[in-house]
C-alpha cells in the first residue's frame, strides 16, 4: 500500500534540510526524514498497534476530553505530568525503538519516553502550549516525528508579541527538532481545520528527569 501520493519529499534519498533563524530557539526541519516505503509502514503499524486512549485534559480548572487520541510510551520510571494528569509509560516495542534510534541519531540526543498523538480528523488539535514541565529540566532537546496527513505547525514567541507567527507544515516522513530555550519562549499549537483530511500520527521524543517531588 502507497500513502499519501502527493508528498513528493521520496526522491533525493537524503532529507531537506531548514535551519529556522529565530531568537531564543533552535528549529531544525527533516522533510522526508524517512524513506516513504519505512513511512507508511509505520503509519500503518503505529495507527493499527498503538494502544490509543482518549485522556481527559484540565485547562483553568476545567476539564473535559483531550481533542485527539494519546498515548505515552518509554523506560519504566518516566512517569509524566501534563495539565493536571500523571501519565505512566507503556513498554517500547519495536517500531518505536526503530524510530528513536534514528531520530537520536540526528538530534545527537538520547530520549527515554515518547508522547504520541493521533490527530483523527481535522477537529483533532492541540492549542497553544509549551513543552516546559520540570520533568523536561532545562532547554529540552524534543525531536518531532509525523506520519500520515500534512498539519501545519504554528509556533509564536510568548513574550514578544513583535515577532511574527510562524507556520511550519509538517508532512509525512518528517523530523522536527526543537532545542536550546525555545520550550520556555515559544509557544506551539496545531490548529483546527474545516478541511476533509486523512489521519495524522506525531510522536515527540523527550527525556524525562526523575524529580524531587
Amino acid at each position: 500500500m502507497s500513502l499519501f501520493e502527493h508528498t513528493s519529499l521520496f526522491t533525493t534519498g537524503q532529507p531537506a534540510t531548514i535551519h529556522y533563524d529565530l531568537p531564543d530557539a533552535e528549529v531544525t526541519l527533516y522533510k522526508g526524514f524517512f524513506h516513504k516505503e519505512d513511512a507508511d509502514r509505520l503509519y500503518t503499524s503505529l495507527l493499527k498497534d498503538t494502544n490509543w486512549k482518549q485522556e481527559d485534559i484540565t485547562v483553568y480548572g476545567k476539564t473535559y476530553p483531550t481533542p485527539r487520541l494519546t498515548a505515552w510510551y518509554g523506560d519504566p520510571q518516566t512517569a509524566y505530568t501534563f495539565s493536571g494528569s500523571k501519565w505512566e509509560p507503556y513498554p517500547w516495542n519495536a517500531d518505536l525503538l526503530f524510530i528513536k534510534e534514528k531520530v537520536e541519531k540526528a538530534a545527537g540526543a538520547t530520549f527515554n519516553s515518547v508522547l504520541l498523538n493521533l490527530y483523527r480528523n481535522g477537529a483533532d488539535s492541540v492549542g497553544w502550549h509549551r513543552d516546559n514541565e520540570e520533568e523536561l529540566g532545562r532547554n529540552p532537546v524534543i525531536a518531532s516525528v509525523s506520519f500520515g496527513e500534512t498539519r501545519p505547525f504554528h509556533i509564536r514567541h510568548k513574550f514578544r508579541k513583535e515577532l511574527a507567527r510562524m507556520e511550519i507544515p509538517l508532512t509525512h516522513g518528517s523530523l522536527l527538532l526543537m532545542a536550546g530555550p525555545m520550550q520556555h519562549y515559544w509557544e506551539h499549537q496545531v490548529p483546527k481545520t474545516a478541511k476533509p483530511i486523512s489521519p495524522r500520527i506525531n510522536l515527540t521524543f523527550r527525556f524525562v528527569h526523575k524529580t524531587t517531588s
